[in-house]
C-alpha cells in the first residue's frame, strides 16, 4: 500500500473542493436581486412642551384682562392653568384658563398633539399631515374648495348644533353680521396697524393663515343660546412637522346686546400660536 503524506493529501482535498465549486451547484444562501425594504422617516419632535407652561404669565394677563383683579393667590392660581387630562401625555397634551372680568368672561385652551406613524412605509410628517386635513375640512371654512386653499368671498355659513345657533364670522368689523363692533381705543390688538382701527377690506371670515408652521387654518364661531349672552370661539390650528398645534380663546360679554369682538379674538388667538410655534421650533 502506497505512502501519501499528511500535506499531500490536503492538497489534493483542497482541488477537489475547487474543482467542484466551478460547476453547475448554486449557493443556496445567494439571493441577488432581492426587494429592499425602506423605512419612513420619523418625525421631527419626539417631545411635547410642557402646556401650561407654554404661555408667559404676561400673555396670560393680556388674553384674560379679569386676572388682574384678582387676590394674588387668585391670580397665581389662575394662572397656573388646569391640565387637559389625557392618558398619554408623549402623544398629547393640553391645558386651559379662564378669568371672569366685570364685562366678559374669557377662556384660553391649548393642545398640543405628536402623531407617530406606526406604519413603516407612512411617515410621522405624512400621518401628521392627513390627520391635519381631516381637521381643516372638518371646520369647513367658507369658500374652501380643497384643503390649502384659500377661501374666496361669499354667503356667510350658518349651521344650527344641538339647538343652539352657531354663526360663521362674517364680513368686515362692525358690519353688524356677527363679527361685532371694532376693537374699543385703546385694546392690544395683535396685529399690525393702529389698534381699533381695522382696514375697511379686512375679511374676519374662517380662513386659511399663511405664514404659520407647514400649514394653518383659522375658525371664529359665534354660538347664540336663545336669550343668553353670546359666546365667541376663536380656534387658530397649525401643523409643524408632526406636531399638531390648536388655540382656542373665547368671549362671552355680560351683557346680553354685546356681540365679543371678532378682530381682537382673532388677533390675539393668532399672536399666541405664532409664539407657540416659535417656541417648538427651538
Amino acid at each position: 500500500m502506497a505512502y501519501v503524506p499528511g500535506v499531500a493529501l490536503l492538497a489534493a482535498l483542497a482541488v477537489g473542493c475547487s474543482a467542484g465549486s466551478d460547476g453547475s451547484a448554486t449557493d443556496a444562501d445567494s439571493k441577488p436581486g432581492g426587494p429592499t425594504v425602506t423605512t419612513a422617516p420619523p418625525g421631527k419632535y419626539r417631545t411635547l412642551p410642557a402646556p401650561c407652561r407654554a404661555v408667559p404669565a404676561s400673555t396670560l394677563k393680556d388674553l384674560l384682562p379679569g386676572v388682574a383683579e384678582l387676590p394674588r393667590q387668585s391670580q397665581e392660581k389662575a394662572l397656573r392653568g388646569s391640565p387637559t387630562i389625557t392618558y398619554d401625555t408623549d402623544r398629547k397634551v393640553g391645558c386651559s384658563w379662564k378669568a371672569d372680568a366685570p364685562d366678559s368672561s374669557r377662556n384660553l385652551s391649548i393642545d398640543f398633539e405628536r402623531v407617530v406613524s406606526y406604519d413603516p412605509l407612512v411617515s410621522d410628517d405624512d400621518r401628521a399631515r392627513a390627520l391635519y386635513v381631516k381637521k381643516e375640512n372638518a371646520a369647513e371654512l367658507p369658500g374652501s374648495t380643497a384643503p390649502g386653499t384659500a377661501p374666496e368671498k361669499g354667503a356667510p355659513k350658518t349651521t344650527q348644533a344641538e339647538g343652539k345657533g352657531q354663526e360663521k364670522a362674517t364680513g368686515k368689523p362692525g358690519d353688524g353680521k356677527g363679527v361685532g363692533d371694532p376693537m374699543p381705543s385703546g385694546s392690544d390688538g395683535a396685529s399690525s396697524g393702529t389698534p381699533g382701527t381695522p382696514g375697511d377690506d379686512e375679511d374676519l371670515r374662517p380662513r386659511v393663515v399663511d405664514g404659520l408652521g407647514d400649514a394653518a387654518f383659522l375658525d371664529d364661531l359665534l354660538t347664540r343660546a336663545g336669550s343668553t349672552a353670546q359666546h365667541r370661539t376663536v380656534s387658530v390650528v397649525f401643523r409643524t412637522s408632526n406636531v399638531i398645534v390648536t388655540v382656542r380663546y373665547g368671549e362671552q360679554p355680560t351683557l346680553v346686546t354685546k356681540v365679543p369682538d371678532s378682530k381682537e379674538l382673532q388677533d390675539k388667538a393668532q399672536a399666541l400660536a405664532r409664539k407657540l410655534a416659535e417656541a417648538i421650533s427651538e
